[in-house]
């Protein structure tokens, strides 16, 4: 019988024993990622309604992570659909599960540029009516949940894509409106309903030398003008290819210089050539082979090698998404460390047993 094939029969025991009334003393369960990690940082994960429901993957959650983030029901459009019409009831199950079962929480998101709430600007207000809606948004989404989430990503994306740009902001509604004032004041709004929680800034494509500076030069200015930012989300959208150590250290570096907190907010690997947060991207990966899962495998291996290297400044690694038949990226793209039956696969082994990579990285030219 194979190591993985080891490692899956025992996973599938210790989750049975879980669930058994009879269940045995914690110490005699199954070693989870949270367990590995616990002397570098915790280890999250992003959730949906199903998952915090059925009874094997509310075991998974609570064997294997000790911080949950939801994923799309704390966000702007599903938490007020219309100006005063709140929607609690998937936002509080997420919260209620965490509260139940002492898990911390981390709130994704207050302001994003996709499901937002349209009300807020759809009628073309002016600036200080704008203002006044979104702090009247981001009190009432904090206040609700400032027991149980212990920080915010409080404006997501913020950052055009485009390394030739003039301007490094993405020319959204809310930055048409209220220029950089936006950003900077969802952080003053949600630092008036938690004075607690540390404040995030989170996006994507987080490696990029374009992109990575533009973020820590937008913390600066933050940081000067007095804006109460505390910490850097890095998403972590990545693939086989890219990044690699020595970009992702960099990238690190960079960011350890302007804040005192990093945390990697949405963790996946694809095993296509797309990485980052775009929602126009590929959902067919390359063939599942064993080749492929080595791969993915090793990738895993390396950037929990630099989170390692760097927990002084990492306080959290969370994934997004349970397994593949929950991730946003598609089955085909076989992104998390467990399969479509949430069965442990080869790059799980490798996260927990801090494992180095067996093959080189694949080349950038190849991709």
């Amino acid at each position: 019988m194979t190591r993985r094939s080891l490692l899956a029969i025992g996973f599938i025991v210790a989750r049975s024993l879980f669930l058994d009334a009879q269940m045995p003393a914690q110490e005699n369960i199954a070693q989870g990622m949270k367990d590995a990690y616990k002397d570098y940082f915790m280890v999250g994960v992003a959730v949906n309604q199903r998952n915090i429901s059925v009874p094997e993957q509310q075991a998974l959650l609570l064997q294997e992570f000790n911080s949950i983030t939801a994923e799309n029901d704390m966000k702007p459009g599903p938490t007020e659909p219309q100006e005063g019409v709140y929607r609690w009831e998937k936002a509080d199950a997420i919260a209620n599960f965490c509260r139940e079962n002492g898990l911390k929480m981390r709130g994704h998101c207050l302001m994003w540029h996709n499901q937002t709430c349209r009300w807020m600007y759809e009628d073309n207000p002016d600036k200080e009516v704008f203002l006044a809606r979104m702090r009247s948004h981001i009190h009432a989404v904090v206040s609700r949940y400032k027991d149980v989430v212990y920080c915010w990503d409080v404006v997501n994306e913020a950052l055009t894509d485009d390394a030739m740009a003039e301007d490094p902001y993405r020319q959204s509604p809310m930055y048409k409106i209220a220029g950089e004032d936006f950003i900077f004041k969802a952080f003053e709004y949600a630092r008036e309903a938690d004075p607690d929680a540390l404040l995030f800034y989170n996006d994507y494509n987080e490696c990029d030398p374009v992109k990575s500076q533009r973020m820590a030069d937008m913390v600066k200015r933050m940081k000067k003008a007095g804006v109460p930012i505390d910490g850097i989300g890095m998403q972590g959208h990545y693939n086989i290819y890219s990044p690699t150590e020595k970009e992702l250290e960099q990238a690190i570096r960079k960011f350890r210089k302007v804040v005192d907190h990093i945390h990697v907010t949405e963790l996946d690997i694809r095993v296509n050539k797309d990485m980052g947060g775009n929602l126009r991207f590929s959902r067919e990966g390359m063939e599942i082979s064993d080749s492929t899962e080595q791969f993915l495998a090793d990738q895993y291996a390396r950037v929990f090698h630099v989170f390692r290297k760097y927990h002084k400044v990492i306080d959290c690694v969370t994934f997004w998404n349970l397994s593949d038949k929950d991730s946003w990226l598609g089955v085909r793209n076989y992104a998390t460390p467990f399969d479509a039956d949430y069965q442990p696969k080869r790059a799980y082994e490798y996260i927990v047993e801090k494992k180095a990579p067996l093959w080189p990285q694949p080349e950038k030219s190849d991709k």
